[in-house]
């Protein structure tokens, strides 16, 4: 729109509210979308509609985008044929035999650690974390939440700060659609002020290392520790056996390598396709086209190992469709949320709210205003990348009109996505966080709950210093 007014906030209120009221996060995207594009053909429902699926159309018309689509749901294929190789299985025999973990702190902290190294994609890293170390944990008799804690605090913080996968892809294309000249290196810029992520990751380490917890885990580790019981009575675990329940055939070998070879040869290429796309410099490579190279190197890796075994071309294949549909409602996500954002550019949304901001509001409180409701609609829709979505087009403006401040503002926008996907009881990687640990997904919830509180209380703290500093 020639001329931004309030009208053009209504289209990502409305996503907003319907996500809350409904939690039906897909729904409420396109009817934002629907909403936006009827404004833009002045209030023509029909060519609302059009514009909106023309819109979810025209985000395959990016290479990039198309790139970073694919790539998400082939990390369902990729889970899939490890876990059917007996690849997973292997490499938990063989830490058995070796007895690398015999006390409750080398469980906890070696499922921190796999947090960091599987940085590649959060439900990869939580659902590797959780098939590596639900055996352990429970010989140990520790609960499943402090494991689906574990997973999850070390699932979204980790790889937000790793930009070298689909989240740096993800948010490098959401900054270069905003106008900056160099996504990658403001993406880079902004890791030291994702306060959240920080301070989730250092919390989680603590908890790991000391055995401390507080709340309803301490409850929880308590009843593990002496009754044995790693679930509330009671308790729904959520196992998803058609996610996390694939089987080797009767037989096959159960060999390490045909887990920790794929997953090492998907980070090994990620570095290796930015330097390539970015002719020697890894910060001007492509991270869509890099990421999209690394899942295509780990399945490959997967499908010949397994091919290897014995398994058949056709067994390979059904495996790989299987996982590759099983993560598809995280692309369509996506898509979503690629055409939210070029929708509010189009009606100017982030240019009026940031001049309202301007007007009405404190720069020294924008850092954690921008924190808090990023927060705010991160834990209500459940979704980090939708809120990057709304939130990125808001904040950037008032980045770019303060020079200096990029950092920083954006910094805070991210944090306020991370703790959503986080914590929130809809966010995808918190279910996918119970499901890994096979724990009741709402004791889940409330055991980090706290956790989570304590982290975005600092993060609030810190952020309104920084802003009263400039």
């Amino acid at each position: 729109m020639s001329d931004p007014t309030w009208l053009t906030v209504l289209p990502p209120v409305l996503a907003i509210a319907l996500a809350i009221g409904t939690r039906q996060v897909y729904l409420s995207l396109f009817l934002g979308l629907w909403l936006g594009y009827g404004l833009l053909a002045d209030l023509d429902p029909i060519a609302g509609l059009t514009g909106a699926l023309d819109a979810c159309i025209a985000v395959f018309a990016d290479a990039g985008n198309t790139r970073v689509v694919v790539f998400s749901a082939m990390v369902g294929a990729l889970i899939a044929l490890t876990q059917a190789s007996g690849g997973v299985a292997g490499f938990v025999e063989w830490i058995a035999r070796r007895e690398l973990v015999t006390t409750r702190r080398r469980a906890a902290l070696l499922s921190w650690s796999i947090g960091l190294v599987v940085f590649v994609e959060s439900s990869m890293t939580a659902l590797v974390n959780g098939a590596v170390c639900r055996p352990l944990f429970d010989r140990l008799k520790m609960s499943r939440e402090k494991l689906a804690y574990l997973c999850d605090a070390t699932a979204a913080p980790v790889c937000i700060l790793i930009p070298l996968n689909a989240w740096g892809a993800f948010i490098a294309k959401q900054l270069d659609n905003e106008g900056f000249a160099d996504p990658v290196a403001t993406l880079v810029a902004t890791m030291p002020y994702n306060l959240y992520a920080w301070l989730a990751l250092a919390l989680a380490f603590g908890v790991a290392w000391t055995g401390r917890d507080v709340g309803p885990m301490a409850k929880a580790e308590r009843r593990a520790h002496e009754t044995g019981q790693v679930l509330r009575p009671g308790a729904e675990p959520m196992i998803g056996d058609e996610v996390t329940g694939l089987e080797p055939p009767p037989g096959a070998p159960r060999r390490a390598r045909d887990f920790v070879l794929p997953v090492g040869a998907m980070v090994v290429m990620m570095p290796i396709g930015l330097y390539v796309t970015g002719d020697g410099d890894l910060m001007r490579g492509s991270g869509s086209t890099s990421v999209f190279w690394a899942v295509l190197v780990g399945v490959a890796f997967a499908a010949g190992l397994w091919m290897s075994s014995g398994a058949s071309l056709r067994q390979v294949t059904d495996v790989f469709f299987k996982g590759f549909g099983g993560l598809m409602p995280l692309a369509v996500l996506m898509v979503l949320a690629f055409a939210t954002g070029a929708m509010t550019k189009e009606l100017g949304t982030g240019a009026y709210v940031s001049e309202l901001a301007k007007q009405g509001l404190s720069p020294a409180l924008v850092p954690a205003v921008l924190f808090l409701v990023a927060c705010f609609i991160a834990f209500s829709t459940g979704t980090s990348w939708g809120t990057f979505a709304i939130m990125i087009p808001i904040a950037a403006p008032l980045a770019q009109a303060t020079p200096g401040s990029e950092a920083l503002l954006l910094g805070a926008v991210l944090g306020g996505g991370i703790f959503g996907d986080h914590c929130s009881p809809i966010s995808d990687t918190t279910i996918i966080a119970s499901m890994a640990a096979g724990s009741d997904h709402i004791d889940h919830v409330n055991t980090q709950l706290p956790y989570a509180l304590l982290a975005g209380g600092v993060a609030v703290v810190i952020y309104a210093v920084l802003g009263a500093l400039g």
